[in-house]
């Protein structure tokens, strides 16, 4: 009698896995489909890479820093860096902060660093495109 109900709790027990790991499959299936689709929408791929990697959306990053939006890539990173400085240290743990709210400051700036850069890195290479190849030349003495 014993080893039949031992048999029913094993059967149902898998049953019950084996439906909730197919559930778990079809939802992480919808999600990547999902993403694809978004991604085909909207074609900036670095933003959406970044949105990925870090779980924080571009506008989450803002909020938690209290900084605008990037407006056409570009933003004043300055503000950022400012703002950033300020919260870290505030939420330092070894000064009573939080150890959470320090690391989602981190993750923020990190999004909008992920967001500005490729635009940063555009517009140096345009400013040196500018003003020419500038070699530095040592001369021996």
């Amino acid at each position: 009698m014993a080893h039949r109900l031992i048999t029913q709790v094993v059967l149902i027990g898998g049953r019950v896995l084996g439906r909730a790991f197919t559930e778990a499959y079809k939802q992480a299936q919808a999600a990547s489909n999902y993403q694809r689709a978004q991604a085909k929408i909207n074609p900036n791929a670095a933003s959406a890479r970044a949105s990925l990697s870090s779980g924080m959306t571009l506008g989450e990053a803002c909020q938690v820093l209290n900084v605008k939006p990037p407006q056409g890539g570009q933003t004043n990173m300055e503000e950022v860096m400012a703002r950033f400085k300020q919260l870290f240290d505030a939420n330092n743990p070894e000064k009573g902060g939080s150890f959470y709210l320090q690391s989602k400051v981190l993750r923020a700036r990190e999004r909008i660093e992920a967001e500005v850069g490729p635009a940063l890195e555009k517009a140096a290479q345009e400013a040196e495109v500018k003003e020419g190849w500038k070699p530095k030349v040592y001369k021996d003495r």
